[in-house]
């Protein structure tokens, strides 16, 4: 299942949720269903390369997992360092360029190599743009971009009075992809968990309760088809939008 022709989101921001109750469901250890959300990362990139969808941002580590138990969090670390040599020749041979988005300095240094040379082979490809956004919230996105707007005020290379929403926006993570226009949450929970707050103020949102390893390629279609099925208004009537629609299919 799919979405009409042409009406396939430029830009999809998924929170893989629920790799944790996947193994507890099955009697497993949450490492479990860490490595088979791995494999569903797999399987979504692929049809986004498929399906022509230009850019897919993935919320693998939020800042606030720091809080899980540290056995869990070596773990993820261990598992993020073994996806990315594992996977990153792939991704390179598919065309996708690998970025890295949210605050590395807390990261393992062998770790934080490996982010450097995978983003450097993938920096020429363009089939797909993959975000991963690790160690990343939403308000320390802005944070970090109105320091670097009062840097550039305190040096005297911007007024205060220029700054707007487009001055913020080109100094936030990603700045050079448009925004998301889907925003999948995985695992039954509604909302947004500090991701992209600012880049998903117009995606449309679209929860499911399915487990982030249950979410395969049907369940995208679903998702996608969902996606094409709304009106996207942006503060316009539905008339006018419809008005708009046909003065250019016209």
């Amino acid at each position: 299942m799919g979405a009409p022709a042409g009406v396939v989101p430029r830009h999809v921001a998924i929170v893989m949720d629920g790799n944790g109750r996947w193994a507890r469901q099955r009697r497993l250890p949450r490492t479990a269903g860490h490595r088979a959300g791995v494999k569903t990362v797999r399987v979504i990139v692929e049809e986004c390369l498929r399906r022509r969808i230009e850019a897919l941002t993935l919320f693998a580590f939020s800042s606030e997992n720091w809080r899980r138990p540290r056995a869990e969090v070596d773990l993820l670390m261990q598992l993020f360092l073994h996806t990315l040599r594992g996977e990153v020749r792939q991704l390179h041979e598919n065309g996708v360029r690998l970025r890295i988005i949210g605050e590395r300095g807390a990261f393992p240094d062998t770790l934080r190599r490996h982010m450097a040379e995978a983003e450097a082979l993938t920096a020429g490809n363009d089939a797909l743009q993959l975000q991963v956004a690790a160690n990343y919230g939403g308000r320390w996105d802005i944070a970090q971009a109105a320091q670097r707007l009062a840097a550039d005020c305190a040096a005297g290379r911007l007024a205060p009075t220029a700054i707007d929403e487009t001055a913020l926006a080109a100094r936030l993570a990603g700045a050079d992809l448009p925004d998301p226009d889907l925003f999948v949450r995985t695992g039954g929970e509604k909302r947004m968990s500090n991701f992209l707050l600012w880049q998903s103020a117009y995606a449309e949102l679209y929860f499911t309760d399915l487990l982030w390893p249950e979410f395969d390629e049907d369940a995208f279609g679903l998702a996608l088809a969902d996606y094409a099925a709304r009106q996207r208004r942006f503060g316009l009537t539905g008339e006018q939008v419809v008005a708009m629609s046909a003065r250019a299919g016209g």
